[in-house]
């Protein structure tokens, strides 16, 4: 990994996963210049493998990354270790990240993959077992807990979807309502149609034996024995180092947390600034993020494209005003 903090880049990328990388290899593949701040703590560190990826269907976390820095490293990208801590410029002249260590980095173009963190419920065991048998997209997960017992956390209205959806995955599933959910007439005769057992009363915590999860405890009440817990967790876009930027998360409108609003191409509010990803899109899965990433580096690269042309007009026009030409 190289640090080259006296080097002014075409573009700067805040966040080293597949996001990030993809759109740095489709920059280095372009011929641009490149840094990544890759603070080395993805979203989906837990899990123990990345699934819906077309060829790379089951690989860890850790090994995707290493093979997307290397595929980015390929095309002269630099990847510099750390945590951006500050942003500040704009797109006149330039932009410049600060980082944890006190190292700064400059770019042309600033690109935001820094992805979302979850906010789980305040339940023991829950934070422990998240990314194991403690999931939340029956896409990523859903077919390695297929037709095991399957407990749904109740954490707002989405919790009725959810257990909905995952009846596809299993037969037995059982929604705790969890003093936050309240179904209603339709919804609980859904609920029964497909066979979900909908159980009242707060959950206390998750019972944990041998590394496996073992069962769901009710306060003041039994225990209910399942094998995975499905849990809906409010996620935040990671954009406190990008303030001084004036970027501010937009709450999304299904109330489920926030994300960085951009338009159609990954555009910011502030000229120069692209965001991809997760911080953008909260439904995105890995594919789809890194699939979003490398249009938006095309976009950033024509933009740079069309900078460029402009000023070599200029100069073009200005050197044929002096010779006559």
């Amino acid at each position: 990994m190289t640090e080259r903090t006296g080097t002014l880049y075409d573009v700067v990328i805040a966040g080293g996963g597949a996001a990030g990388l993809s759109a740095a290899q489709l920059l280095g593949r372009t011929r641009r210049s490149v840094a990544v701040v890759d603070s080395g703590e993805p979203r989906n560190a837990p899990a123990e493998g990345v699934h819906g990826f077309l060829s790379r269907d089951g690989i860890s976390p850790a090994e995707m990354l290493a093979v997307g820095r290397a595929e980015a490293e390929r095309y002269g990208a630099a990847v510099v270790p750390g945590e951006v801590v500050a942003a500040a410029g704009d797109v006149h002249r330039g932009f410049e990240l600060t980082l944890d260590g006190g190292a700064r980095l400059r770019g042309r173009r600033l690109l935001i993959t820094t992805g979302l963190r979850d906010e789980l419920p305040d339940i023991p065991g829950l934070r422990e077992r998240w990314g194991k048998d403690v999931l939340h997209c029956p896409f990523c997960h859903g077919w390695e807990v297929r037709d095991q017992a399957i407990g749904v956390l109740g954490t707002g209205p989405w919790s009725v979807h959810q257990s909905l959806l995952f009846r596809q995955w299993s037969s037995n599933i059982t929604l705790f309502l969890n003093n936050t959910v309240t179904p209603g007439d339709g919804e609980l005769e859904q609920l029964a149609a497909r066979g979900i057992k909908v159980v009242e009363g707060a959950v206390e915590s998750l019972r944990v034996e041998g590394g496996s999860l073992r069962g769901v405890a009710l306060a003041g009440g039994p225990e209910v024995a399942v094998q995975a817990v499905v849990v809906g967790s409010r996620v935040h876009a990671r954009l406190g180092a990008f303030t001084g930027l004036g970027l501010r998360a937009t709450p999304h409108p299904m109330g489920v947390g926030d994300y960085l609003e951009t338009d159609a191409e990954g555009a910011t509010a502030v000229p120069g600034v692209w965001a991809a990803g997760n911080v953008t899109d909260l439904r995105a899965q890995v594919l789809a993020s890194a699939a979003s990433a490398a249009w938006t580096a095309v976009v950033i690269n024509n933009h740079l494209m069309a900078e460029e042309l402009e000023r070599d007009l200029r100069s073009y026009r200005a050197s044929a005003a002096l010779t006559g030409a």
